[in-house]
C-alpha cells in the first residue's frame, strides 16, 4: 500500500509540475500582453456631443515614464493643454447650468488628492500632462513624456486636450488657463 500511495503522490507532484508551468507560462504571455501598447482614439467634442475622430495617441511605458505619442489633426494651431481626467467619458455634461464639452469625464486625475495644478514634473494632479503641440496645418505629432504615469493609470480615464495652453498654475486662472475641452479620447 505504501508504494501505490508513493506512486499517486509522484502523479500528483507531476501534474502539480506541470501546472505550475503552464500556469508560469499563462503569467509570462500576460506580462507581454499587459507591457503592448494602448492606443486611444481622440474625438472633437462639444457641448452637443462626440463629434468625428480626429486621431490617435499611442500609449507606451518607458523607464523614464509613459510616452505619449500622438498622430491628431485638426486641431487649432499651437499649444494645448493635455491632462488625464478621472472618468471615462467624453460625452457633455452640466457645468453652471450650462451643457459643457466632455465634461462627464470629470476633473484632472488627483488620486492623492494633491488639489494643486503643478505639471506632470511636480507632485500636482497626477493627471498633469506635458502640453500638446499642434503645427500651422493643425498636425500634432510631437511625443510628450508624463514620467510619474504608466499605460494602466490610463485605464477608465480619459485624455483630454484644451483650446489653448496651460501655464501649470492655478495663477491668474484656475487649472492652468487652458479653456475648453476640444477633444477627447476614453481609455476603457
Amino acid at each position: 500500500m505504501y508504494h501505490i500511495r508513493f506512486e499517486h503522490n509522484v502523479s500528483l507532484r507531476r501534474i502539480t509540475m506541470k501546472t505550475f508551468v503552464v500556469m508560469l507560462g499563462i503569467l509570462a504571455f500576460a506580462g507581454l500582453v499587459l507591457a503592448e501598447d494602448m492606443v486611444i482614439s481622440i474625438h472633437a467634442v462639444s457641448a452637443d456631443g462626440i463629434g468625428k475622430e480626429i486621431g490617435k495617441v499611442t500609449a507606451s511605458d518607458t523607464k523614464w515614464g509613459l510616452l505619449l505619442k500622438p498622430d491628431l489633426s485638426e486641431l487649432p494651431p499651437g499649444v494645448h493643454g493635455f491632462h488625464l481626467h478621472e472618468h471615462a467619458s467624453c460625452e457633455p455634461g452640466q457645468k453652471d447650468g450650462k451643457m459643457a464639452a466632455a465634461h462627464t469625464a470629470g476633473a484632472h486625475l488627483d488620486p492623492d488628492k494633491a488639489g494643486k495644478h503643478e505639471g506632470p514634473y511636480a507632485m500636482g494632479h497626477l493627471g498633469d500632462l506635458p502640453p500638446l503641440y499642434a503645427d500651422s496645418n493643425g498636425k500634432s505629432t510631437v511625443a510628450v513624456l508624463a514620467p510619474r504615469l504608466k499605460t494602466t493609470d490610463l485605464n477608465g480615464r480619459a485624455l483630454m486636450i484644451h483650446a489653448g495652453a496651460d501655464n501649470f498654475s492655478d495663477q491668474p486662472d484656475p487649472l492652468g488657463g487652458g479653456g475648453a475641452r476640444i477633444a477627447c479620447g476614453s481609455a476603457k
